[in-house]
This record gives structure tokens, C-alpha cells and sequence, in this order.
């Protein structure tokens, strides 16, 4: 006689396994830590962990092959002796103040065009973002081919329109032509992130304000200096936040160009952290030099986040 499935008996003492994690997982408590756990891992594996020993090694004289010892503070005093660093840290806050300014205001002319009828408009906000998805590295050489000394298209073009004189500059050779070059590539390289980012602000500006505003007479300035620009203050604050961390530690549009040079006239923290902590072996110190601004990120972090949440409440 045939026994149907339902029919036959099932073994007691089998609160099974799977039945019980199904239990477990049903509570909040226990399936929120679970979903966590990874994510805080790779955190602590990834972030945390590489931070901590970068703090240790800068509060050390660790230098490659042989023990450290801990040292306190005196490499980021030592650092402050080296003319190299000193030219350094003013090679930085140069450019990045240059870089960030020219990128907040030719994102805003560049997202605003963007925002008017175009042909073939998706197409060229297509692309405006390859300077931003081609490898920074291979981009970069190709600038470095545009300032060669010898086959300097840059110099070519100027030549031919007369507004220089032959050979022309010579752009990775001398001091401000090359801080002016390295500039012009980080601003073309993170022109893209800012015009996109602000585009997509003022697509989100309702259309009611403007014809509110035209209606009572106010003409394009007017309306973009009290419409556009007050509604379009978070979305830049957040923009310039991340770009001046990006800026700052900007390395290989730097190394790839001018590797620091010349005579360390556009080295920044990074690249001067890379020779100092792995061409010469003084790990601590390299690492030294890569925190010296940590306190001050933080503090520009905290206010600029703290300006986003007056703005938004």
C-alpha cells in the first residue's frame, strides 16, 4: 500500500539544525551584527589596520631592515628642518588653493552649459567624464608628451598662433612651468567630477523658482546669484570637501610628469613621502611626512561637514 509524505512519521529530537539558525536569524539583534561583521572586517583589515601602523612607523625610526624603536614626535620635528619639506608644504597648499578654485568655478560654468539644450547633449556629457575614466597614469603620459621639451604640442600649437616665441617654455624644466603644468592636469583630470556632481544639483533646483524669479524681473545674473548659487552651496561644499583630500594627496599625476622636480619644486606629501620613505629606507620619516596634515584634514573634514548639516536643517 502506497504511503503518502505526509504520513510518515518524522524522528523526534530533530529540532533541526537549519530550524534553529532560521530562529536566530529571524531576531533583529542577532541578523544586524551578522549582515555588520564583513564590512566592519575589511574596515579593520584594509583601513584601520594600514592607518595604525603608518602612525606607529611615523612615531618611530623605522628604517627597512632593521628594528625600530619609538621615538615620539621627532621625526615631524626634524621634518620642519629640511628644506625639501618645507618646499614641499608650500608646493602644496599652492596646488591645491590653485586647483580646487579653478575646478569649483569651470565646474560651474562647464555644469550649467551641460544643463542647457544641446545637441547631442548625452553624448557630450559622455564625454566630459574620459578625462575622469581613463587610468590616471596612461592620461598623464599623454600630458607628458604635450610638455616634452622636444615634441611639446603645447609649444607647437603657441608657435603656429604666435603668442609664443620659439623654442617656447621649456614646461617640466623649470620651476613655475611646471607647478603651472601640474596644475593644468590635476584641473583637467577632476573637471569632470565637479561638473557632473553640480549638474546633477541643478537638475534637482525646481523650475517653479526661476519662473518665479523671471516673472518679477530678475535677469540670468540675478537669478544665478540668488537661486542657483545659495540652493547649490551643499552639493559644493561636499564637491570641494573631497576634492582638496584628493588634491592634497594627489601623487601620480606629480611623479608620472616631474617626479618632484625640478629641485623639488613640485613635489607634494605624497611624492615626497614615496622617496623619502622607500628610495632612501626611512620609513619613518616617509610616514611622518604622509600624516604631517592629518590634524588639519580632520579639522577641515569637521567643518566643512558641520557647514552641509546647517545648510540641510
Amino acid at each position: 500500500m502506497a504511503v503518502r509524505a505526509d504520513e510518515i512519521p518524522v524522528p523526534r529530537g530533530r529540532p533541526r539544525l537549519s530550524g534553529r539558525v532560521r530562529g536566530w536569524l529571524d531576531r533583529e539583534s542577532i541578523l544586524g551584527p551578522v549582515f555588520v561583521t564583513p564590512a566592519l572586517l575589511l574596515l579593520l583589515l584594509l583601513v584601520a589596520y594600514p592607518f595604525v601602523m603608518a602612525v606607529y612607523f611615523s612615531l618611530s625610526n623605522a628604517f627597512i631592515g632593521r628594528p625600530s624603536q619609538f621615538i615620539g614626535i621627532k621625526n615631524f620635528v626634524r621634518l620642519w628642518e629640511s628644506d625639501a619639506f618645507r618646499q614641499t608644504f608650500q608646493n602644496a597648499f599652492v596646488f591645491t588653493g590653485i586647483a580646487v578654485a579653478f575646478k569649483v568655478v569651470m565646474g560651474i560654468a562647464l555644469a550649467l552649459l551641460l544643463n542647457q539644450q544641446l545637441w547631442f547633449k548625452r553624448m557630450i556629457r559622455g564625454a566630459v567624464l574620459l578625462p575622469w575614466v581613463i587610468p590616471t597614469a596612461l592620461s598623464t603620459l599623454g600630458w607628458w608628451w604635450m610638455f616634452n621639451s622636444l615634441y611639446s604640442v603645447v609649444n607647437w600649437t603657441g608657435i603656429a598662433l604666435g603668442v609664443m616665441d620659439p623654442p617656447g617654455p621649456n614646461w617640466l624644466g623649470q620651476r613655475y612651468y611646471a607647478m603651472a603644468a601640474v596644475i593644468t592636469v590635476n584641473v583637467w583630470r577632476g573637471l569632470p567630477f565637479f561638473a557632473i556632481t553640480i549638474l546633477a544639483a541643478l537638475v534637482a533646483i525646481p523650475k517653479e523658482l526661476y519662473e518665479a524669479a523671471e516673472a518679477d524681473g530678475a535677469g540670468a545674473n540675478a537669478r544665478f546669484w540668488h537661486i542657483t548659487l545659495p540652493l547649490l552651496k551643499p552639493v559644493l561644499a561636499v564637491v570641494v570637501l573631497f576634492s582638496t583630500i584628493f588634491t592634497f594627496s594627489d601623487f601620480n599625476i606629480v611623479y608620472v610628469l616631474t617626479r618632484g622636480g625640478p629641485i623639488n619644486s613640485t613635489h607634494l606629501f605624497a611624492t615626497l613621502s614615496r622617496v623619502v620613505g622607500i628610495d632612501t629606507g626611512r620609513i619613518g620619516e616617509g610616514a611622518a611626512i604622509s600624516l604631517y596634515l592629518f590634524p588639519l584634514l580632520v579639522f577641515v573634514v569637521w567643518a566643512q561637514l558641520r557647514f552641509v548639516r546647517k545648510q540641510a536643517y
